[in-house]
């Protein structure tokens, strides 16, 4: 990788060329300079505010707390079309990041969003999603000052959050509950997450597998190996307990969906002697599910195996939490919109996935059709995270064309 053509202290280019036409790349490195590590805000929102402002949106803030959490800003922006009433296509993404982490292991400033003689731009936030709010942002800017806007009818709207990467608990759940409240439920959403594995067009989500995260808690009694009928092994009866969930078969797989899996993640005995029985031992698991499950379902599940094991129900303690349940948009206006874009910028057929961790769709399909596509993830939450600029003009110039398609 060649050296950074700018640092930090140089100014960046306007934002918008004198049409009003934004830059992508330009508005995406002035967010990445806004140190915005969850659930700290950093000037972020008030960016993608004004910008949003300057192209005729009306913005909302939408800060939000709950107890025991931090209070955590979100920005609701929509314009509608003068020709009328029509599509409601919603833009959903978030401003905030993962900490740098180290910062001997960036070869630049993780927030000076550099460019460098090889066209990348490297910075916290670059792949996800700070490129994909830009690109929007710069394709919005395209419809409405191209004069599209004006003569077709319909709403834009964005909802961008500052809690993505952390709890996820007064971000987008927050701001859907609101929407509803205020009557901005859109037709369809698209999120900007980076969807793709290693080149641009290559993946768009369509839907994703549940989360169920389990942690298993086996009481016993302490003592001496040599004398076991004095004790009462803890670690035995975890391990009675878990293997029937680790062995289990859950299914083969269904129409979008691989099969789904359950990952025992940890256990731990805190026990370094050998001449010790353990009289308490705790284990950590996680199920990915598919849309053959449901989250309830799969908790009775396992309620029902692990005391079929013949360990009291007494002797263990259980705490089950669903992340996020399994879903699936099926292929309709908006994947063949991306399609469609894509063919026609890259000249590349995108898979419809649904693989993957979590990401806020997962709120977002309650209440409409929601797809995902954005740039590619290979060094997303990596040191020296990065994307080339063509992929960001390139993003921007898709999502031009979406917009084209679906406000036809």
């Amino acid at each position: 990788m060649t050296g950074p053509t700018f640092s930090a202290a140089h100014p960046l280019p306007p934002l918008a060329d004198p049409r009003g036409v934004l830059d992508p790349v330009t508005l995406a490195r002035a967010l990445i300079r806004c140190p915005s590590v969850t659930p700290r805000d950093e000037g972020a929102l008030d960016l993608v505010q004004a910008t949003l402002e300057g192209l005729g949106f009306r913005c909302w803030r939408l800060p939000f707390a709950s107890p025991g959490t931090a209070r955590v800003d979100n920005l609701f922006a929509r314009w509608d079309s003068p020709a009328g009433p029509g599509r409601h296509l919603c833009f959903a993404g978030h401003t905030d990041v993962v900490p740098a982490g180290q910062a001997t292991r960036w070869s630049v400033d993780p927030f000076a969003a550099d460019l460098t003689d090889d066209g990348r731009l490297i910075g916290r936030g670059a792949a996800d999603m700070k490129g994909a709010i830009a690109a929007f942002a710069a394709a919005v800017s395209r419809h409405l000052r191209d004069g599209q806007g004006a003569e077709r009818p319909g709403s834009l709207s964005f909802l961008i959050t500052g809690d993505e990467e952390g709890p996820a608990v007064n971000g987008t759940v927050r701001v859907l509950q609101w929407m509803a409240e205020a009557g901005h439920v859109p037709d369809l959403c698209l999120v900007g997450e980076p969807t793709n594995p290693g080149r641009l067009g290559e993946m768009i989500k369509i839907g994703r597998r549940g989360s169920l995260n389990g942690r298993l808690v086996v009481h016993g009694a302490q003592g001496h190996v040599a004398y076991p009928h004095l004790a009462d092994n803890a670690a035995t009866k975890a391990m009675r307990l878990l293997m029937p969930l680790a062995e289990a078969h859950l299914d083969d797989g269904t129409a979008h969906f691989q099969p789904s899996s359950l990952a025992v993640t940890s256990i731990d005995i805190a026990n370094p002697a050998h001449n010790v029985i353990p009289g308490e031992a705790e284990a950590l698991f996680n199920i990915r599910f598919n849309d053959a499950h449901t989250g309830d379902g799969l908790k009775a599940w396992i309620a029902e195996t692990l005391a079929a094991t013949g360990v009291p129900v007494t002797d263990y303690e259980l705490e089950l939490t669903v992340t996020g349940e399994a879903f699936v948009t099926p292929p309709g206006p908006l994947s063949d919109a991306l399609v469609a874009a894509i063919g026609a910028r890259l000249g590349v057929e995108p898979t419809l996935s649904t693989s993957g961790g979590t990401s806020d769709a997962r709120f977002i399909k309650d209440h409409c059709p929601v797809a995902e596509f954005g740039l590619v993830g290979a060094t997303m939450h990596k040191a020296d995270e990065q994307v080339p600029v063509a992929d960001i003009a390139a993003l921007s110039d898709i999502y031009t064309d979406v917009i084209a398609r679906l406000l036809a």
